[in-house]
């Protein structure tokens, strides 16, 4: 689990293709703290394990579903990416919850400076829309980020000079892809919602709530 602050912006030193996808080597500095494999670090809002480290770099494999769901099935050399460390159970939280889970690949619509902030419009998936609400929290490229304005599957972020130069948004063209994860909690709520998939449940509804004696 993760906040979606952002700790460094790493550099992708080198990718190997391996059996079923590819390894990515990663410059990094913060990070390498007191890390060891086998630990969860989430890569431009993707939660892959640690395989290898020395003192300037990482190593994490990058197969299947990763490569079909994420935009790591077109990374490259060079690439700036976004670095975070699992968070602990008393740390404070920051952002909010990211599980380092890719729901979908937006698409950089705009990107516009406004005074000293800046203002991104992202293209989100046709079937992520239903999950997205004004100042609702999402992940964008692991990113946590408020949700300012909303027009169908287009979302605007406002993004100040902090985390502007923090992350790699400040990298990102129009037209670029980016990772989005939506708040879990809209899921869960989602799910609770439906019940019903089959026909032994019931969806919750004002008759149903007054059957069980709310």
């Amino acid at each position: 689990m993760f906040t979606g602050i952002i700790e460094e912006i790493g550099k992708i030193e080198k990718i190997t293709p391996i059996a079923g996808g590819i390894t990515i080597k990663i410059m990094a500095e913060k990070i390498i703290e007191n890390v060891a494999v086998n630990d969860s670090v989430c890569i431009d809002g993707v939660c892959l394990t640690v395989t290898k480290f020395d003192k300037n770099s990482i190593w994490v494999d990058a197969v299947g579903a990763t490569l079909e769901k994420t935009t790591f099935n077109k990374v490259k050399a060079n690439d700036s990416v976004n670095l975070e460390r699992s968070v602990r159970l008393n740390d404070r939280l920051g952002g909010h919850l990211v599980q380092g889970h890719v729901n979908g690949i937006g698409t950089i619509s705009e990107i516009k400076k406004l005074g000293e902030n800046y203002l991104v419009k992202i293209l989100i998936p046709d079937d992520l829309e239903k999950y997205l609400i004004k100042e609702g929290s999402i992940a964008i490229n692991g990113i946590s980020l408020t949700i300012a304005d909303l027009d169908r599957n287009e979302i605007s972020i406002s993004v100040i000079p902090h985390t502007w130069q923090n992350t790699n948004l400040k990298d990102k063209k129009a037209n670029e892809k980016v990772n989005i994860e939506i708040d879990i909690f809209a899921k869960y709520v989602e799910k609770l919602l439906t019940r019903g998939n089959n026909s032994s449940d019931k969806n919750i509804t004002e008759s149903w709530l007054k059957e069980i004696g709310y």
